[in-house]
Formats: structure tokens, C-alpha cells, sequence
């Protein structure tokens, strides 16, 4: 079974237009609240907060089966988890 598979099942309610448009904006948000903390120096909290911006992205990129959101956002958690672990 596959991720795209499995996804609706554990969260019926981001198949809903409603769902995924709620995921869109809280990422969204999030990820404006890690830029912020950077600006701010706020570190490692702006890394946190890049990551569930970057996940929540991600999951959209899954949802709507849009490869090029998935792989900006697969390279940007990478990044993200390189730079969390202090590599």
C-alpha cells in the first residue's frame, strides 16, 4: 500500500476541499512563524517550526498527488532535519 493510499485513510477529513485548504493555511502560517523567528534569532524554535510548515506542505503535495510541491518540499525537509541535527 501506498503513502497516497494510506493518507486518506488515517485522515479522512483532509480529502474534504476544506480539509486540505485548513492544512494549506496552517502550514502556511507556520512556516511565516519560522521565517519570523529566524529574523528574531530564535533558535532552534525557527527550525521547529520550518519542519511542521514543511510537513504539513508536504502532506498537500501527497494529497493532491502534485510531485513538484512534494519535491520542493522533500528537499527543504531535508535540509530542514540536516540543520535540526546540528549537521
Amino acid at each position: 500500500m501506498t503513502l497516497q493510499e494510506t493518507l486518506p485513510r488515517i485522515m479522512p477529513a483532509l480529502n474534504a476541499q476544506t480539509g486540505v485548504s485548513t492544512l494549506k493555511w496552517a502550514a502556511s502560517i507556520i512556516q511565516i512563524m519560522g521565517y519570523t523567528a529566524t529574523a528574531m534569532g530564535m533558535t532552534p524554535l525557527n527550525i521547529y517550526l520550518f519542519l511542521a510548515g514543511l510537513t504539513g506542505w508536504l502532506l498537500v503535495g501527497v494529497i493532491w498527488r502534485d510531485r513538484a510541491i512534494m519535491l520542493i518540499h522533500v528537499v527543504a525537509l531535508g535540509a530542514m532535519l540536516v540543520g535540526a541535527t546540528g549537521g
